[in-house]
C-alpha cells in the first residue's frame, strides 16, 4: 500500500479482527483493531469488513457505531447476503430460505439421532451453524458424510470451518463479495485479510484481480487450526493480536497525526 486514498481494505471479521472463543456472541473486535481501523477510515478509499457472521451481530461485536472514524464502513455478512452501509444507516437483508427453516427445525432431533446433541446450533437466519469448539473437537470429521447427505436433502451448501460447518442456501461467497467492492470503489490498490476456508474463495478473487493489473496484498491470521491461506499469502500474522499489531503499525503510516475516536 502506496497510496492510502486509493486503497480498499477489506477483512474477515472471526480469526482476523477478532479471537475465536467458545461462545461465538462473545467474539468482540481486538480493541487494538478497531482503535486503528477508526484511524485509517478516513484517509483509506474504503474499509468493508466481509464475514460470515450476520451482518447485525458483525455490528455489534465490530462496535463500529461506538465512536468516530468509520463513517463509510461497510459491513457485507453472511459472505455478502447480507450488508450494511454506515454512511446511510441502509440494511439489506434477503428472505429467509425455506429450506434452512426446515433444517432448523429438524437439526435438533437429527443430532440426538447420530449422539451429536453436544453440538451448539447457532441460527444465522440464512444460514445454521454447528459448532464443536469446547465440546467435542473430532465429531464433525466424524459426522461429515452424514452431515453431507443431510445437506443435499436440503438442497442446501455445506461450508466447513474452523471447528464449525455451515449450511446455507444462498452461493453468495467472499470471492464474489470482495469482486463487487473493488467494482464499486475502483481502487488502486487492494487489501484483504482473513483466517480461513471461507476467505479462499476472496484469496482466488483478489489473485485473478493481481493479474488483471490491481496493486494487491494478501495477508492470513495464521493459526494452528488452519494454514490453507499461508501459502497465497504476501504477508502471514500470528492471529487477531498481530493483525491489531499491524493495523496499528498502518494507522502509524498513514494517518500518524489522527488518535483514535474514543
Amino acid at each position: 500500500m502506496t497510496d492510502p486514498g486509493q486503497t480498499l481494505l477489506a477483512l474477515d471479521f472471526d480469526g482476523t479482527l477478532a479471537h475465536i472463543v467458545e461462545d461465538p456472541a462473545s467474539a468482540y473486535i481486538h480493541p487494538d483493531s478497531l482503535a486503528a481501523l477508526r484511524r485509517l477510515g478516513p484517509v483509506l478509499a474504503a474499509i468493508v469488513i466481509i464475514t460470515g457472521r450476520p451482518v447485525d451481530e458483525a455490528r455489534r461485536l465490530g462496535r463500529f457505531e461506538e465512536g468516530e472514524g468509520l463513517e463509510d464502513l461497510v459491513v457485507c455478512g453472511q459472505y455478502g447476503a447480507e450488508r450494511w452501509d454506515a454512511a446511510s444507516g441502509d440494511v439489506r437483508r434477503p428472505t429467509r430460505p425455506d429450506a434452512v427453516h426446515d433444517l432448523a427445525e429438524r437439526l435438533p432431533s437429527w443430532l440426538a439421532e447420530h449422539d451429536a446433541e453436544r453440538l451448539r446450533i447457532e441460527d444465522k437466519g440464512l444460514a445454521i451453524a454447528l459448532h464443536t469448539r469446547g465440546i467435542a473437537p473430532g465429531l464433525l470429521d466424524t459426522l461429515s458424510p452424514q452431515l453431507a447427505a443431510l445437506a443435499a436433502e436440503f438442497d442446501l451448501h455445506m461450508e466447513p470451518g474452523r471447528q464449525v460447518l455451515e449450511f446455507r442456501a444462498h452461493r453468495t461467497d467472499k470471492g464474489e463479495t470482495l469482486r463487487r467492492a473493488v467494482e464499486a470503489i475502483q481502487p488502486r490498490s487492494l487489501v484483504f485479510a482473513g483466517d480461513d476456508l471461507g476467505d479462499l474463495p476472496a484469496f482466488r478473487e483478489a489473485i485473478a484481480l493481481r493479474e488483471d493489473g490491481l496493486d494487491v496484498t494478501l495477508v492470513c491470521s495464521a493459526s494452528a487450526e488452519q494454514d490453507a491461506l499461508v501459502e497465497l499469502s504476501d504477508v502471514v500474522l500470528d492471529g487477531p493480536d498481530a493483525v491489531a499489531a499491524w493495523l496499528t503499525e498502518l494507522a502509524d503510516r498513514f494517518a500518524p497525526g489522527r488518535p483514535a475516536a474514543s
